[in-house]
């Protein structure tokens, strides 16, 4: 127990080191692909970040040989939108608040960032996780074929932020590379060759931290059900998380925030392509309660940007629909 606890906040602090070279990385691989901070944040980085847990997913259900090995798979396709709906949102709206305390109440409560371009975001995510869900419901012969429907969906979304784009960050704004501190313009064989290193390491310590949360759980009587819906997507969410953390402490909230926007939509896309691809997709109990969960929870955001009214209390507050999934999965495992 003793070395998987060591594992488990060695492999965290490689993950945060890790994504300090990665933000960087990706910030200067968007300016020089003159993206703006919006479509860094949603494309590149999140795409960067997601490919841990869409690693799970695939390994799981490509290469699961038992029911309960694909379930692992569905349970991260399903509880990965959940995490990053309520606790990743969570943690921004925190960090937010730690770090603006002793401020002007009016001030420190203000999101900077687009807060309509964010709703669109949600709209986009809940139509598309309601589709899947309901289809969880639901069994008929030719299913796994719309699994290209959710590739597709991912694809149109990616040519809209794309498309729609605010202008690129200047170098001024940028801070130095740090493989390459002393480069005021360093090349993209530069920021490309830091961003892929970095995700190398994530990736790598990510699987370290996602079997020892596997331990963890067993050792505290956890169910590998339990596992796949409340601990595996949480691991397998913390370089999201991470980089959050890291944009918000350098003032970049709009990146903070567009990084986990972006990251949601992969989630509902790419991984559930896989899971009705590989699987029957039949959705039980504590799936469907993963949904409702996540579904809640992008509606209060969804309203709260589309009114451009969100607040640091506010997006501090989703992370209770988290709080109430895991009493739910107590009641239903152990009562």
């Amino acid at each position: 127990m003793l070395l998987t606890l060591f594992l488990f906040f060695l492999s965290a602090a490689v993950i945060y080191f890790a994504c300090e070279f990665f933000v960087n990385g990706v910030e200067w691989v968007g300016h020089r692909f003159h993206l703006g901070a919006t479509a860094t944040g949603t494309v590149l980085a999140a795409f960067g970040t997601a490919l841990p847990e869409s690693a799970v997913t695939f390994m799981a259900v490509v290469f699961g040989e038992t029911p309960e090995q694909k379930d692992i798979g569905v349970g991260a396709a399903m509880g990965g939108p959940l995490v990053l709906a309520t606790l990743a949102y969570a943690v921004v709206g925190i960090a937010l608040w730690r770090a603006r305390r002793g401020g002007q109440p009016a001030k420190a409560n203000c999101i900077n960032a687009d807060q309509r371009r964010l709703a669109r975001d949600q709209a986009w995510f809940m139509g598309i996780f309601v589709f899947k869900v309901g289809l969880g419901l639901l069994a008929f012969a030719w299913k796994p074929w719309l699994g290209i429907l959710f590739l597709a969906t991912y694809g149109l979304y990616v040519k809209r932020e794309l498309s729609h784009d605010e202008e690129r960050a200047d170098s001024e704004d940028l801070e130095p590379l740090k493989l390459r501190p002393r480069d005021t313009d360093p090349s993209m064989f530069w920021a490309a060759s830091q961003t892929i290193l970095a995700l190398v390491v994530i990736a790598g310590a990510s699987h370290v931290f996602v079997n020892q949360i596997e331990v963890l759980g067993v050792a505290m009587g956890a169910s590998p059900h339990v596992a796949a819906l409340l601990l595996a997507p949480v691991a397998t969410e913390l370089p999201e998380i991470m980089n959050a953390l890291i944009w918000v402490r350098q003032g970049k909230e709009r990146l903070a925030l567009a990084n986990i926007s972006g990251a949601m939509m992969i989630q509902a896309t790419i991984p559930s392509a896989l899971g009705i691809f590989m699987t029957p997709w039949l959705l039980d109990a504590p799936l469907l309660a993963a949904g409702l969960f996540t579904m809640l929870s992008i509606g209060l955001l969804w309203l709260r940007f589309r009114r451009s009214v969100m607040s640091v209390p506010a997006l501090s507050a989703v992370g209770g629909f988290y709080a109430l999934f895991a009493a739910y999965l107590g009641w239903h495992f152990y009562a």
